[in-house]
């Protein structure tokens, strides 16, 4: 039985490729409502974690459930109303590239094959201004683009559906300073207008400390650490020593409530 606070829940999952393993026994619960955070060195499986959660793929070993509900055993249709409920914001926003700003937001809501064109129109001009993008941008083509507005239509895209859980693949990475602080108020932002729950995998320690409400620490095939970024912070572990004390680390979180 899920745990009723679980929006997500994984239990003992393992996950292998060929004999290289990636997971072993790792055991999770997303709350409804927060921001988790996903965290690990290049190669420690955050990405492959989080395609996991939306049943893209299937662990060796262990169980995923998403909204009281297994990924296995359901056929295509069951799966498919359950992702409906996610939206994904890839790390380089993934818009595809033979269509324009408008039809790549107008994408999700074609495929439910319920809304006429008029109601689509409308809710695309929507989600463009949710997101700070002026409706004059519509017709434009991704490669005319700028990187911040990238991530924004990509973000617009993402929550084309009003979806109740978020998936955000490095949010922030190839913008600057600038534009990732605009990018996290914006994301901060639509988490309170939509009640989203939020899975997020980030190397961004800004990103990071401003967004979560806690952290995953994936390394050694397992999650090593979880909890608010204080208790993170406070554990023994050598990822954990070089990630979050270094410099950056440091700087980051000092200016934060000072949490080292």
């Amino acid at each position: 039985m899920m745990n009723s606070e679980c929006l997500i829940e994984i239990e003992g999952l393992h996950t292998r490729f060929g004999s290289h393993v990636v997971h072993e026994d790792i055991n999770l619960c997303v709350h409804r409502g927060e921001v988790l955070a996903l965290v690990g060195g290049s190669g420690s499986g955050k990405t492959a974690l989080m395609r996991q959660m939306l049943g893209l793929e299937m662990p060796a070993e262990g169980a995923v459930r998403i909204f009281g509900e297994p990924l296995d055993g359901h056929d295509r249709k069951k799966l498919q109303s359950m992702r409906n409920r996610c939206g994904v914001l890839f790390q380089k926003g993934a818009l595809f590239s033979a269509l324009s700003v408008y039809d790549n937001i107008a994408l999700p809501m074609r495929e439910l094959h319920i809304l006429d064109e008029g109601m689509i129109r409308d809710l695309v001009m929507l989600k463009l201004k949710m997101v700070d993008i002026e409706t004059r941008h519509a017709s434009k083509m991704p490669a005319e683009l700028s990187g911040g507005m990238i991530k924004r239509i990509a973000l617009a895209r993402a929550i084309a559906l009003d979806p109740e859980l978020l998936f955000l693949d490095e949010p922030t990475a190839g913008l600057d300073p600038e534009l990732s602080e605009g990018f996290v108020e914006l994301i901060r932002t639509m988490r309170t207008e939509l009640t989203l729950t939020i899975v997020m995998a980030t190397h961004d320690l800004d990103t990071l400390v401003a967004l979560s409400d806690r952290v995953a620490v994936l390394a050694d095939q397992r999650i090593v650490a979880l909890g608010g970024l204080r208790e993170v912070v406070g554990k023994t572990h050598p990822f954990i020593t070089n990630f979050f004390r270094g410099e950056r680390g440091r700087k980051a979180l000092g200016n934060n409530g000072d949490v080292l």
